[in-house]
């Protein structure tokens, strides 16, 4: 037992020092010693600090190492120098694309470690490590390897780490301060002092891997956190300057560093005077407010508000309404434009605004209704930016607005002012109003379920036109209090959709015929009606991929179509969960989001809210009834109903989607799986009674056994083969095609009876495999035994080497041919690599010869004959190898499969991705037109067998003779087939006489 509870005890400390606490600290860190080794060298470059310093109260929780570490420590913040001066690092930015991301410098700071033993009346000592880069498409959100510093470079990427040790000290200063005062250690890039260019080594080639160091123990970092963040003093103030002199090659200008606290410090609401100034009057008469609007006004504002803003973005909306010059309708309100944001011409197109920091605070009611106070910051993100690292950044600047403001249950409106940036104690940059509103009442024109302004306080000398966000619906949101808010939906395009739709569908008999032959998707009369409609509602989502209708020759790219069932009748949001957004309202009339410029849309005056709605959409939803003869797909049309001279007409689109599946169809595919699992294990087993059949007639037919085709065999048995060594499946073989990517759900995959059709077919293979196998050993002990006879006359015995010759020009030809044509068919579209998943549902890649060279292994196993016929021309037979029952019996096998895809829909598989093994209908080899053909070919190879057995070589020579010209050379007497008794008493014994089997090879046999 002491054994085991040391073991155990091991395993829990070996586990806390491998992974990572929640301030993100990094693997072993417990490995790393933090020294205090430059304690009196810190108090000297930290005088400054310590001169303002505050006594430190004894037990102040803020001493404990987990509070600092928590409260201290920021993830990309914001840093920056002077310009033209002498930089921190450089940036390649040579393969670079001009449309990539933006460039952002940003900086991270940990606090790692507090050591109580060398803390002193006014300070402790801490430990840290700072990362700062520039970078395009990353973040520094993982806290580096503390063992040593470390600086790396590459194309669009550059970042620095420093070690750091200091103190931690707090002061009065700027209404209270926590200080931090370190000292760091570096490697820093060596910049080229004979050169103009400091950074000249970059323009190099390999400086990736060793680039230019300087060992740098002489940085200071300093680093101020409000004690008590607030609208006005919220922002991580701090500088990192170099203590060498300028002459140094280590030298480098100060770098400046902004950051904000976050919510991990309690925020305080003391800025009542300031938010007054933009809400006072409260609510504010925005021309939300005034449009009378349905909004939110329950419990549950601040709860909502945080679970649709984090982690998401709202987009910005073109400022359709503006009257003015170019730079003041093209302005994104208050916040600075870079250029990519000045490119948008005032359509703000891919402009996101983020909410971060969220906090809330109740207080006692006023006006008889629930009052909050909230803060928050929003930040503007440019088109090139990716959402999801702008939604961690910390740096306030002039992109950021921290808010402040109140919320009333009796309005509904979340009323606060914005201060640009990094703002000074009195508010002197707080000269935005935002107004923000939750909506309950949706429409055609209205599908937000965030919606606000940002609106100058100064009216008269606004400098912007105010900025319009919002955040659209997605049904997959509402399941909370929100949901639960009497949300509704305004029909208001009724009459434009009927047209729509009575012009797209007109009254004749086809379409009365065909509506009474076919049945779509309609409401259960079993179930309620609210539950009936929900079901209805996920039936008609889409969510697949499309491409035009018709398909073009070039090959184009895949479209993405996500629509979604916001309301269907009285029913506004769905009792299931959909996915994503393309939102369809009023029946078929869309509106389009546009997004020209602000003037185009400002002179186009039949505009609603904003919003093109001269736009027609037809979705024909394939049927319920027939899908295994009808397409089932979904046809869309997208058309502008505006002259093509306008600025806002499009061309008319028209898509077909990739197979779709409705819900009751999900229940039917275990039962198609099912019945194809029959049908494999009846065509297998058919197929072992042929092999059966065929060894049994051997026994009996013993002179004929030498010339049976090794070769046909070798065939048959790679095609039992390849299943048992792959794990593909006997008849079909999982592929996963660009078209048909849905992998089978899980309780397809759980299904316990497919795993029992499953395992047959597998044992069906494996028992097909060894008969054929105990088929070719027959056959090659009967011609060992031909050549042991005396007088040695190996000549008269089959040889196999011709017929696999000629057997394999002939195929070989025969794929050239299949890659010639498929290239001039797709010589206009890009090469592309063919996936499937194999028996691990590990999705492996071939390129197209592969797979070419792969399906026509399959066409190698349907004209098995081929080798047999080839023999039977070239040994002259003059007896009956084969069975009829046998290969008659394996033809039909081979043919199933290509009959039954010529049944089945016209879509291959179109709910899986299982394909018939070796036959992809997508390819140009295989089509409608090859389920014909193989299985006609392969029924003549069959005819030409038994046509060969029937008839002896002579007779089928003089047939095959026309005048003076033959078909067929002179018979020969090299195969002539020898006396078999000897032959007979070796392979059976027992045997009666010679006469008696002479009698029994006369009888026409099956």
């Amino acid at each position: 037992m002491k054994i085991v509870g040391f073991l155990m005890l091991l395993c829990i400390s070996f586990t806390h020092s491998y992974f990572m606490d929640r301030d993100l600290q990094p693997i072993n860190e417990n490995t790393v010693t933090y020294k205090y080794d430059r304690i009196d060298e810190v108090k000297r470059e930290c005088a400054f600090v310590l001169n303002s310093a505050l006594e430190l109260k004894p037990g102040y929780n803020r001493m404990n190492g987990i509070g600092i570490k928590k409260e201290l420590s920021f993830i990309n913040g914001d840093w920056w120098q002077e310009a033209n001066g002498v930089s921190l690092m450089p940036f390649d930015g040579r393969d670079v694309p001009n449309n990539s991301s933006t460039r952002l410098n940003l900086v991270s700071f940990w606090v790692s470690d507090v050591d109580r033993s060398h803390r002193s009346e006014k300070s402790v000592s801490v430990s840290g490590v700072v990362q700062m880069g520039i970078t395009l498409e990353d973040s520094f959100v993982q806290k580096p390897y503390e063992g040593s510093p470390r600086f790396d470079i590459w194309p669009g990427q550059s970042q620095l780490s420093v070690l750091l040790q200091g103190i931690y000290t707090e002061s009065q200063d700027n209404g209270g301060e926590r200080v931090l005062c370190l000292l760091g250690n570096a490697m820093l890039p060596s910049r080229d002092p004979g050169s103009t260019d400091q950074w000249e080594w970059v323009k190099g080639f390999g400086y990736a891997n060793e680039p230019p160091l300087l060992q740098d123990d002489q940085i200071l970092l300093v680093l101020r956190y409000p004690k008590t963040p607030t609208l006005t003093n919220r922002a991580i103030r701090g500088s990192m300057r170099s203590l060498n002199p300028k002459s140094n090659l280590k030298y480098f200008d100060e770098v400046q560093i902004s950051s904000g606290l976050g919510t991990s410090a309690k925020y305080e609401f003391s800025s009542d005077k300031i938010v007054s100034k933009a809400c006072s009057p409260y609510p504010y008469k925005d021309n939300l407010m005034k449009g009378g609007i349905d909004i939110y006004k329950g419990l549950y504002f601040c709860l909502i508000l945080k679970r649709f803003t984090q982690g998401e973005a709202m987009i910005v909306v073109p400022n359709w309404r503006c009257n003015g010059n170019d730079d003041f309708c093209s302005k994104l309100g208050p916040f600075g434009s870079d250029k990519e944001i000045k490119a948008t011409n005032g359509s703000f197109k891919d402009v996101k605004l983020v909410l971060q920091d969220v906090q809330c605070e109740k207080e006692l009611s006023r006006n008889n209704g629930d009052f909050s106070r909230v803060s928050a910051v929003f930040r503007a993100v440019s088109p090139s930016e990716k959402q999801f690292h702008a939604a961690q950044r910390t740096g306030l600047n002039n992109m950021t607005l921290s808010a402040d403001g109140v919320w009333n249950s009796s309005s509904g409106q979340l009323c606060m002012v914005g201060c640009l940036g990094i703002v000074d104690v009195q508010g002197n940059g707080c000269k935005s109003r935002i107004c923000l509103y939750l909506p309950l009442l949706f429409s055609i024109k209205q599908r937000s379920i965030i919606m606000g302004t940002i609106s100058s306080i100064d009216e008269s000398a606004r400098s912007y036109f105010p900025l319009s966000f919002e955040k659209l619906v997605r049904p997959a949101e509402m399941w909370d209090q929100y949901a639960t808010a009497n949300l509704s939906y305004s029909y208001s395009k009724i009459d434009s959709a009927g047209a729509v739709l009575e012009k797209n569908e007109p009254f004749n008999v086809g379409t009365v015929i065909k509506k009474s032959l076919l049945k779509f998707p309609k409401l259960e009369d079993t179930q309620a009606f609210l539950f009936s409609l929900s079901l209805l509602s996920e039936d008609l989502t889409l969510h697949s991929s499309a491409f035009p209708d018709p398909i073009p020759k070039s090959r184009s790219s895949r479209t993405n179509i996500q629509m979604e069932i916001i309301s269907l009748g009285p029913l506004f949001w769905p009792l299931l969960v959909f996915r994503k957004r393309y939102n369809l309202g009023g029946r078929d009339s869309l509106p389009q989001d546009v997004r020209a410029s602000w003037r185009i849309l400002h002179d186009s005056m039949d505009l609603e809210d904003g919003l093109d709605c001269l736009v027609e959409v037809v979705v024909t939803y394939p049927p319920t009834t027939s899908r295994w003869l009808v397409s089932p797909t979904a046809r869309i049309s997208i058309s502008s109903q505006r002259t093509e001279d306008d600025p806002l007409y499009f061309s008319p689109i028209k898509l077909k989607t990739f197979p779709l599946m409705y819900r009751k169809q999900r229940e039917d595919i275990l039962s198609r799986r099912g019945v194809e699992g029959i049908l494999r294990i009846l065509t297998l087993s058919l197929a072992i009674a042929c092999i059966l059949s065929q060894l049994f007639y051997i026994r009996e037919n013993l002179d004929s056994v030498p010339y049976v085709s090794l070769v046909m065999l070798s065939v048959q048995a790679l095609g039992y083969s390849l299943p048992l060594i792959t794990g593909a499946e006997a008849i079909f073989k999982r592929m996963e095609t660009p078209e048909s990517y849905e992998s089978p759900s899980y309780d397809l995959q759980k299904s316990q009876w497919l795993q029992v059709i499953d395992y047959t077919v597998k044992l069906l293979v494996l028992v097909s495999f060894s008969l054929t196998l105990r088929l070719c050993q027959k056959v090659w002990k009967s011609r060992v035994r031909l050549l042991t006879r005396a007088p040695l006359e190996p000549h008269r015995v089959p040889s196999e080497k011709r017929v696999l010759l000629v057997t394999s020009t002939i195929h070989v030809i025969g794929y050239v041919i299949v890659l010639v044509i498929h290239s001039m068919k797709t010589s206009q579209r890009p090469l592309h690599g063919e996936r499937f998943v194999d028996s691990t549902r590990n999705s492996q890649t071939l390129r197209e010869w592969e797979t070419e060279l792969v399906e026509y292994v399959g066409l190698i196993q349907d004209f098995f004959l081929l080798p047999q016929i080839i023999g039977n021309l070239i040994w002259q037979i003059h007896c009956k190898p084969l069975r009829k029952l046998y290969f008659i019996g394996i033809t039909v096998v081979r043919l199933l499969p290509h009959i039954y895809d010529y049944m089945r829909s016209p879509i291959p598989n179109s709910y899986f991705s299982e394909e018939y093994e070796f036959v992809n209908p997508q390819f140009d080899f295989y089509s409608k037109f090859g389920d014909i053909a193989i299985p006609m070919t392969a029924i003549l190879l069959a005819v030409i067998v038994y046509v060969q057995q029937k008839w002896s070589y002579e007779k089928l020579g003089r047939a095959l003779t026309f005048g003076r010209h033959k078909l067929l050379p002179m018979g020969s007497k090299v195969y002539e087939r020898l006396p078999s008794q000897s032959v007979e008493a070796e392979l059976v014994t027992g045997v009666n006489g010679d006469a008696e089997r002479k009698k029994e090879h006369g009888e026409s046999d099956d």
